[in-house]
């Protein structure tokens, strides 16, 4: 009886062997850890195209021998811009103040106006002919005009900003409270909704997919339309600086130069992205 007690002691003790994991859990496991690694592959695929391109840059100005005064190499580039640092970042953000300035105004008028637009065709009547005809007026012929009614300071430049962004956004705003199916609108009608409630709920999420995208397209011209701006006629700004490296033909200071209106530009592009997800929560299943 003793051997018996003895030969059972380590189960007593020890309890049940530890059964191995099931099949399901190792599949539900690889899955996630597969969902995990193809975002993080999807988020690094823009940084890993962007360091491509300084590869393949680099490596065209070694093989060809590109001499510098024709195209610089990204170290230089890169070393200029550190160089640089201080005076970039004041002229930067004169750039950026321009953008934010003329690019916030759009917002604020084209939207508001693509509603009252879309909802009232006697609006429609009486404002859409002279924005059609202030759209296909070019707006590098007027910017010097702004320089004379408002000068080489800060309006002129906001003010081009305003016209070269506001087309687009408003056009996008005009479609997006467009939109909406009529069917719906009797629905929520027939059901009680107030005027109010079936524009929070109704219209608005709607039609913000497609404000967002001529928000996007009208945030890409804003850089464009502020260096334009600045091209015309400024003593201050990254336009400045690009027009004064190419003049003495010191094309690492334009690259340095492009290199911050790049970085600028992505900046906004995610502020942008960031807005569409936040205010858009019903499209994030769509994304990685």
């Amino acid at each position: 009886m003793a051997s018996n007690a003895t030969s059972r002691l380590p189960t007593d003790i020890g309890g049940p062997a530890p059964s191995a994991p099931s099949p399901q859990r190792t599949v539900v496991r690889r899955s996630k850890l597969t969902r995990t690694l193809r975002r993080v592959g999807w988020n690094l695929l823009p940084p890993l195209t962007f360091v491509g391109i300084v590869l393949l840059w680099s490596w065209s100005v070694s093989l060809f021998q590109i001499p510098a005064y024709l195209l610089p190499a990204p170290g230089a580039v890169f070393s200029r811009v550190i160089t640089d640092a201080p005076m970039l970042w004041t002229h930067s953000l004169v750039t950026l103040t321009e953008i934010v300035l003329g690019f916030g105004l759009t917002l604020l008028t084209a939207i508001p106006l693509g509603l009252v637009i879309a909802l009232s065709p006697v609006a429609k009547q009486i404002l859409y002919p002279p924005i059609m005809l202030l759209q296909l007026v070019p707006k590098i012929a007027v910017a010097p005009l702004f320089l004379v009614w408002l000068g080489f300071g800060i309006e002129s430049k906001v003010l081009l900003t305003l016209l070269m962004t506001f087309f687009p956004l408003l056009i996008a705003s005009i479609s997006g409270f467009q939109i909406l199916d009529p069917r719906l609108l009797y629905l929520t009608k027939s059901m009680g909704a107030t005027t109010l409630q079936t524009f929070r709920y109704l219209r608005v999420p709607a039609a913000l997919p497609v404000i967002f995208s001529g928000v996007k397209t009208s945030a890409t011209i804003a850089a464009t339309a502020a260096i334009v701006a600045e091209f015309v006629g400024a003593n201050e700004g990254l336009g400045y600086v690009l027009l004064r490296g190419t003049s003495t033909m010191d094309l690492e200071l334009t690259f340095a130069v492009l290199v911050v209106l790049t970085v600028i530009g992505i900046l906004i592009n995610y502020v942008v992205e960031f807005s569409e997800w936040a205010m858009t929560p019903w499209q994030r299943s769509g994304h990685l």
